[in-house]
């Protein structure tokens, strides 16, 4: 068994995606095509429409860049919390056709910060492991395919058990999934991968992502009585 470490990988993007965004906002309002506005407006035209559209909110025109990203290394638990953000896409790694054979599981900070809790959790997940491994082994000699075996075997996994995905989401819905998951306020491993996740895409698109994260980044928090009470600051 060995613990888990995150890990985010860009596999792919829209080209240019500020580009993409502004002629997709400008062709509302113009009279030529798409094609025409791709390759005549000038880099200063699309910093200044994307801001405007931002600001505007016509966050139509964000869906036309997408973002696939390779995650490796986060816990049931988090992926769980992943797939709640709908408008996107995920393929995840199944546990009915991949044997969960290297044991590795996420551990909160909470926990390995601990020793009497750390030792707990491991001896826990341990024996949750072993008692897959024998369970696989049972039912397949007892004439079940390797993939029933595995697939009812897993039952026995816990949350913290490591998984990886594919998550392909629009600018549109990535500035929304960072303003709920890089709050303070939510929980610990969907926040890291959040914010993870926020650093690639601004280096790549940071007219489209300047300014995102917390709600509290860009105004007021919008927890109400809920607020953590330590707002990020306002130029991240």
């Amino acid at each position: 068994m060995k613990k888990a470490e995150l890990s985010v990988y860009l596999l792919q993007n829209t080209p240019d995606p500020d580009r993409a965004v502004a002629v997709a906002g400008r062709l509302c309002y113009a009279p030529v095509s798409a094609s025409e506005l791709q390759s005549g407006m000038s880099d200063e035209d699309v910093v200044k429409l994307v801001r405007i559209l931002v600001r505007s909110g016509h966050h139509s025109a964000l869906e036309h860049a997408s973002f696939s990203f390779a995650v490796d290394g986060i816990s049931r638990a988090c992926s769980h919390q992943l797939v709640r953000h709908r408008v996107a896409s995920y393929n995840q790694q199944s546990q009915r056709y991949v044997l969960f054979s290297e044991g590795s599981f996420v551990e909160p900070p909470s926990i390995s910060e601990d020793t009497e809790a750390d030792q707990i959790f491991w001896e826990g997940v341990e024996n949750a492991n072993q008692s897959y491994q024998s369970l696989v082994k049972v039912l397949i000699a007892k004439g079940k395919t390797k993939e029933q075996a595995q697939e009812d075997a897993r039952f026995l996994l816990p949350n913290a058990a490591e998984t990886k995905i594919v998550i392909t989401m629009n600018a549109r819905e990535l500035r929304h999934f960072f303003q709920v998951r890089c709050c303070n306020r939510a929980q610990w491993e969907i926040k890291a991968l959040a914010w993870w996740m926020r650093n690639i895409a601004i280096e790549l698109a940071p007219n489209l992502f300047r300014g995102t994260g917390p709600g509290c980044v860009s105004g007021v928090c919008p927890e109400g009585k809920m607020t953590c009470g330590n707002p990020y600051p306002q130029d991240i």
